[in-house]
């Protein structure tokens, strides 16, 4: 891939759980030169090894540690510290505070704790976290998810990629957005249930996100079972006059 593109291919999108053709939530995030792992829901490990192998991964970045988001680090532990992939230091990885004690509830089998940073260099998040890895920046908010939760914007020269993670809609993903290329948001609810409040966006507020941040471009991610693809697209764009697309397992979207 050439350096001065920004691509994202999905490796799943389904939620809470996968379905028989769609992982959880997944994608490849490529550009400046580096690959990253953007959230490793349930079985997105295995497509993501289409594309590159852990050994060749430069980072992952977790939004948050729903397991539809998260699962998959477990096996990707064992397949670090104990399979055929060899690697000259622990794989970087960005995630919500805590995140390396819950790995390590999960995995530890005895009285030691499993060893989880000798496979993953872990950084916590927090909000307006700053990266460069290689040419690719990545700027993570705080997002409103009811936990500790954050989107991510990544840029790579003039162009800018905007991934919502789950949240209700908010004024700092609104910010984060501003003027991006490309913007991956949710639509997990059809409906907020009255009294409760919100944690994931409906297919309008996707579509209102995506205008007020002056997006050139709408993906809708993680599409919530009560709803079909083709109806949440056409959801969102009864509010959003640019272009909207689904995020279908394979897809590649390019920043640009």
């Amino acid at each position: 891939m050439a350096d001065d593109l920004l691509r994202l291919t999905v490796l799943g999108s389904a939620t809470p759980y996968p379905s028989a053709g769609n992982p959880c939530s997944g994608h490849l995030l490529e550009g400046g030169g580096a690959r990253v792992w953007v959230d490793a829901g349930s079985g997105t490990l295995g497509p993501l090894q289409r594309h590159v192998g852990l050994d060749e991964l430069d980072a992952i970045w977790v939004s948050h540690l729903h397991a539809d988001h998260t699962a998959d680090l477990l096996t990707a532990y064992y397949g670090l510290l104990y399979a055929d992939v060899r690697r000259p230091a622990p794989l970087p990885l960005y995630g919500p505070p805590g995140l390396a004690d819950r790995l390590a509830g999960f995995l530890t089998n005895g009285p030691d704790r499993s060893p989880v940073e000798a496979a993953f260099e872990v950084h916590e998040l927090y909000d307006g976290h700053h990266v460069r890895i290689g040419g690719l920046g990545l700027t993570s908010r705080a997002v409103s998810h009811g936990m500790p939760a954050y989107a991510l914007r990544a840029a790579s020269g003039d162009r800018s990629l905007v991934y919502s993670g789950d949240t209700a809609p908010c004024p700092a993903l609104t910010r984060l957005a501003a003027n991006c290329t490309l913007l991956v948001c949710e639509a997990d609810s059809s409906a907020h249930p009255p009294g409760t409040e919100p944690v994931h966006h409906t297919p309008e507020e996707a579509g209102d996100t995506a205008r007020a941040a002056r997006a050139r471009r709408l993906v809708l991610t993680h599409v919530g079972r009560a709803m079909q693809p083709a109806e949440a697209v056409a959801r969102a764009a009864a509010r959003y006059p640019g272009p909207v697309s689904y995020a279908a397992p394979g897809d590649v979207f390019l920043a640009g």
